[in-house]
């Protein structure tokens, strides 16, 4: 079947989404966003400088529906701007609205931005994410379930979510669960970055071209006859180069991984770092330590349970990885149900209390509670599974039946 070789872009000024850092320097009504000619080659621009809130989740969302209507599309290539992909610029919105007690709104922010990288994961022509810059936390969720994800040498990718107060969402569970052994885990309890050759070794992404080589690759994909899987991954093989992992990759480490973060508490965990590191005093291991005793103690124990559980049979637990096994609407589904506790403070005060170090006091240390692992109960934990009591502007979040069209994570190692 061939298809219409008009190939759609869908760009982003500066930044798709602005990190933290980048708004606390914008006003709050500097968000713009238009809608340019068409050039020569049919391709149709969204350009401006946007921090992911509201009205440009519904924008990116509006757009995505028309072109995957539209037939005379048969390709979309989402890229960005500037050094920022996509990195989490949606907590500053969700932040301000916690601020003002309206958590309701936050969260019906939040259900919006679950439905659009469902949209995404689901979408019914091709693909391709061009991840030139750090892509983080939303704009994980975002991008990290489409078929092609191109990152060049300048990508970072981390899901630092619990140093501010909030677990790794955004369908985390679904996709952290795919990686080899107890990366996810790993990833997930110390928001350790990775570059982009470390992205595509694990399966976070699936190509690596080098930047200078993005408007060769974009030309040609703009000049595909047939949209079809085997003709764009020819294309994108073209420009792809292989990637060496550097020698102090923690991938390198995936055994000691995967016996570390293998334990069924965050407590575990920890105490098997650290007693590692009285003897070993590999750099990852520190770093990781530092990382877990500085987040929220109970939003590592919520991201630890939303991608396992444990199954009693026989007197033996065996570990089961929920995301693996559980569709993505139902990831998302769960994340909205513990985002709605998390913004409602049904538990715990510590929703994106870190961010006020970058919005309001430049050394705030942020204030757990509770401030200990071992105060942390599993009941505490499980409250965050629980159904939201009828409240006015309250809902469990919907998604329409869509097929996951997209092939699954695929590790290079």
């Amino acid at each position: 079947m061939e298809v219409s070789n008009d190939t759609r872009r869908i760009e982003r000024g500066d930044e798709m989404c602005c990190g933290v850092v980048a708004e606390r320097e914008r006003s709050r009504h500097s968000s713009s966003c238009r809608l340019l000619p068409s050039d020569n080659d049919g391709a149709t621009e969204i350009s401006g400088t946007l921090a992911c809130g509201r009205h440009d989740v519904l924008q990116l969302s509006e757009e995505f529906q028309k072109l995957e209507n539209d037939p005379a599309v048969g390709l979309v290539i989402v890229k960005a701007n500037g050094k920022v992909f996509c990195a989490g610029g949606d907590v500053i919105e969700y932040y301000r609205c916690l601020h003002r007690g309206e958590w309701a709104l936050a969260i019906q922010i939040y259900q919006k931005q679950l439905a659009l990288d469902y949209l995404v994961a689901t979408y019914t022509m091709p693909l391709v994410f061009l991840i030139n810059g750090a892509v983080m936390g939303g704009g994980a969720g975002l991008s990290m379930n489409p078929r092609y994800r191109v990152v060049t040498e300048n990508t970072v990718f981390a899901m630092p979510e619990a140093a501010i107060g909030h677990y790794p969402d955004v369908g985390a569970s679904y996709f952290l669960s795919k990686l080899p052994g107890f990366f996810g885990e790993y990833l997930g309890l110390t928001g350790a970055r990775l570059n982009g050759a470390e992205m595509v070794a694990c399966g976070l992404a699936t190509h690596f071209v080098p930047s200078k080589n993005l408007l060769l690759l974009e030309k040609s994909l703009h000049e595909v006859d047939v949209a079809e899987p085997n003709t764009i991954q020819g294309i994108i093989n073209n420009y792809t180069h292989q990637v060496q992992l550097k020698e102090d990759s923690v991938l390198h480490r995936l055994n000691f991984i995967d016996h570390f973060f293998s334990k069924q508490t965050v407590e575990e965990i920890l105490s098997s770092l650290e007693h590692e590191n009285a003897t070993l005093k590999e750099e990852w291991i520190t770093k990781s330590i530092r990382s877990m005793k500085a987040a929220s103690p109970i939003n590592l124990k919520i991201f630890l349970m939303s991608v396992n559980y444990l199954l009693s049979s026989f007197s033996l637990f065996l570990r089961v990885r929920k995301g693996r096994f559980e569709p993505l609407e139902e990831c998302l589904i769960r994340d909205s149900k513990i985002c709605a506790h998390s913004f409602r403070r049904t538990v715990s005060n510590d929703s994106l209390e870190g961010v006020r170090a970058t919005l309001l006091e430049k050394n705030y240390k942020p204030k757990w509670e509770p401030s200990k692992l071992e105060l942390v109960s599993n009941d505490m934990v499980e409250t965050y599974l629980t159904k939201i009591p009828e409240i006015k502007g309250w809902k469990e979040l919907q998604l329409p039946p869509r097929d996951m069209r997209e092939k699954a994570l695929r590790a290079k190692l």
